[in-house]
């Protein structure tokens, strides 16, 4: 019965982080939902180590976040019947990092932000000068 209790308790947990993310995207302005492209989001519970190498994260850092596709200033007339670009958001790092629901809120918020701004083709170069890497 315990093993039942703890997988409804993951379960519970699961989609309450997963309404985080959809509140994070329909919080966004139209415009922004209008840039959103061939592209999926998901959640995740947390990075692979082929995310990491992806993400380019070292040793002793974590991975909140992971785009994975061709952001939109770099598609041209040959970009067709591609599979979608990828948004995952990895709940683990982001609920071991953030002990509030606020604190989850916000994070989850950043990260999806973030995330996006990589598919609408801004370097992390260019979130770090905005203040978002």
């Amino acid at each position: 019965m315990r093993d039942l209790a703890r997988i409804r308790e993951e379960r519970a947990q699961r989609r309450a982080f997963e309404r985080l993310v959809v509140g994070a995207l329909d919080s966004l302005p139209d415009a922004i939902h209008d840039m959103l492209d061939n592209v999926e989001i998901v959640v995740e519970d947390e990075p692979t180590r082929q995310h990491l190498r992806t993400g380019r994260v070292g040793p002793g850092h974590t991975l909140f976040g992971l785009y994975e596709g061709v952001p939109l200033t770099q598609r041209d007339s040959g970009y067709s019947m591609v599979l979608p670009d990828k948004i995952t958001i990895f709940r683990g790092p982001i609920e071991r990092a953030c002990r509030t629901p606020e604190a989850r809120a916000q994070q989850v918020r950043i990260t999806v932000i973030h995330e996006l701004a990589h598919h609408v083709g801004i370097d992390e170069a260019r979130l770090e000068e905005l203040g978002w890497a």
